[in-house]
């Protein structure tokens, strides 16, 4: 059976921790960013975890576990 391929654009998005979790990066910090308060934008700048509902098909395009 042939390697599995990970998906070019997944593992530029996502980053694994070291207890196994994937962090992504927040949307909408991206433009048209002088209509949002800066306290928003200063908390959009900080990493998430990602959902347990995402969880599955993020770890299947990153060949991660099962």
């Amino acid at each position: 059976m042939p390697k599995m391929k990970t998906n070019s654009s997944a593992k530029k998005r996502f980053k694994l921790t070291g207890t196994g979790k994937i962090t992504r990066k927040n949307a909408y910090k991206s433009h048209i960013l002088t209509k949002m308060s800066t306290k928003r934008k200063r908390n959009l700048t900080h990493t998430s975890l990602v959902s347990d509902a995402d969880l599955g098909n993020v770890k299947r395009m990153l060949c991660i576990g099962k």
